[in-house]
C-alpha cells in the first residue's frame, strides 16, 4: 500500500510518540462509524471518471471495501471489516437541483434496504454541493436531521471560473461537449444529461438573465443553506496544487486556458470570473486544485489530513479559519487562508493517478474521524 512521505520524518516520529504506537498498534484499523457513509460523486462521474473508478485507489479498489472475505487482498485493510458504506449514483452532467434530488432518492432507497435511520455523506466536487439539497429533502421527508456529517471534498460552494470560461466559449462550447459525448457517450453522457445546466450551476451569479431560470451558486446557497437543521455537522476538505505534480489534464487547463486566481477576498464576484471573490494578483501560487479555488471551497469547519508512517493517517477538525455557516458571506480568512489545505489536485483525491497519494489511508482516516465523533 502506498505511504505518503510528504510531511517527512518529523511528522512520522511525532505520530509515533504522540500516539504511543507499538509495532502491532501501527497496523490498527479505523474505527467503525455508527451510521453508514454515503459517497456522492462529482460532475462527469458515475461508476468511473475519465476511465478511472470513482472512489477507488489507483488500481480500482473501492476505498471502503472491507477485507471481510476469506484471503481477500483487493480491499482496504485499514478499515473495520464491518464498516457500512453506500456509493450513490446520479446523472453525471446536470444541475445540483436535479442531482441533489436523485441523491436524496438514492439515500432513501438505501435507508429502506439497510435499515439505517441516519447517514453520513461524503461528497466530492459537485457531490459536496448536491448533498445539501439531499439533506434538506431528507429532513422534510423524515421530520428529523437525517444527515449527521456532511463533508465536502474540493467542492465549488462559491463557483468555479472554469465553468464560466467554458460557457463563455459560446459556439465553441458545443465542440468541447460534443467531443466529450463522442468519447464517453456510451458510459456516462446518455439521456438525461444537460452539460449546460451542469456548467451554469457553478457560475456564482445567474449566468443568463433571459433563459427564465435562476441558476448559479449564489441562489443555490440561499435555497439549500449550510444549516444544522439539515446537517448536524458540516465540514470541508480543501485541495490545491501547482506545477508538474498536478494531473496533466488539469495542468494543461490551468496553464494553457485559464488559471484560477483563487485566494482573494470579496463578497461578490468582483472580477467577473464566475466565482465569488477576487484574485490576489498572483496566479502562480498554490491557490487552487485545477478546477476549484481555495476561496470557494470552505463549508463549515475545515478538516486537516495528516499523513503518518507507519501508523494510520489522521484527520483533525480545525477551527482556526472559523465555521463557514453562511456560504455566500465567508470571512476573509475563509477565502484566503492556505491552512490545512491538502497538497493534491482536484482528482488525485478520488484515485485518478498514478500518484503518491494514498487513497486507502486517506478515507480510512476520514472514516476514523467520523467514528470518533460518535457518528
Amino acid at each position: 500500500m502506498k505511504r505518503t512521505m510528504k510531511l517527512g520524518a518529523v511528522v512520522a516520529l511525532s505520530c509515533l510518540f504522540t500516539a504511543g504506537l507499538t509495532a502491532s498498534a501501527s497496523a490498527r484499523t479505523a474505527n467503525k462509524t455508527v451510521y453508514p457513509i454515503v459517497f456522492a460523486h462529482g460532475m462527469g462521474g458515475f461508476d468511473d471518471i475519465l476511465g478511472y473508478d470513482y472512489w477507488g485507489d489507483d488500481y480500482g479498489v473501492f476505498v471502503l471495501d472491507p477485507c471481510d472475505g476469506f484471503l481477500e487482498v483487493t480491499c482496504n485493510g485499514d478499515i473495520d471489516t464491518s464498516q457500512q458504506s453506500f456509493v450513490a449514483s446520479v446523472t453525471p452532467l446536470q444541475s445540483s437541483e436535479q442531482r441533489g434530488y436523485e441523491l436524496y432518492q438514492d439515500i432513501l432507497g438505501y435507508m429502506a434496504s439497510s435499515g439505517a435511520a441516519y447517514v453520513n455523506i461524503v461528497g466530492h466536487s459537485q457531490g459536496g454541493v448536491d448533498l445539501r439539497k439531499a439533506a434538506k429533502l431528507l429532513y422534510t421527508n423524515k421530520a428529523r436531521t437525517v444527515v449527521k456529517y456532511g463533508i465536502s471534498l474540493s467542492s465549488p460552494h462559491r463557483g468555479s471560473p472554469i465553468a464560466k470560461y467554458v460557457l463563455d466559449l459560446k459556439p465553441g462550447v458545443s465542440s468541447v461537449l460534443t467531443a466529450l459525448a463522442n468519447y464517453y457517450g456510451s458510459i456516462v453522457y446518455g439521456a438525461g444529461n444537460d452539460a449546460y445546466a451542469a456548467l451554469k450551476q457553478f457560475v456564482y451569479n445567474d449566468y443568463s438573465a433571459t433563459d427564465g431560470v435562476t441558476t448559479g451558486m449564489k441562489a443555490y446557497n440561499t435555497t439549500y443553506p449550510n444549516s444544522t437543521t439539515y446537517i448536524a455537522r458540516s465540514r470541508s476538505m480543501i485541495t490545491a496544487q501547482q506545477g508538474l505534480d498536478m494531473n496533466p489534464a488539469l495542468y494543461l487547463v490551468q496553464q494553457g486556458f485559464t488559471n484560477i486566481d483563487g485566494d482573494g477576498y470579496a463578497t461578490t464576484d468582483a472580477d467577473n470570473d464566475g466565482a465569488e471573490g477576487i484574485g490576489n494578483g498572483n496566479k502562480n501560487d498554490t491557490d487552487d486544485d485545477g478546477l476549484v479555488g481555495i476561496n470557494s471551497a470552505q463549508m463549515g469547519y475545515r478538516l486537516e489530513h495528516v499523513g503518518c508512517w507507519p501508523c494510520l493517517d489522521y484527520v483533525y477538525e480545525r477551527t482556526g479559519t472559523g465555521n463557514c455557516t453562511s456560504l455566500n458571506a465567508p470571512t476573509s480568512t475563509m477565502m484566503t487562508s492556505h491552512s490545512y489545505v491538502i497538497p493534491q489536485d482536484h482528482i488525485d483525491i478520488i484515485g485518478v493517478g498514478p500518484d503518491t497519494f494514498d487513497e486507502m489511508e486517506f478515507y480510512a482516516a476520514l472514516t476514523d474521524y467520523i467514528a470518533d465523533s460518535g457518528f
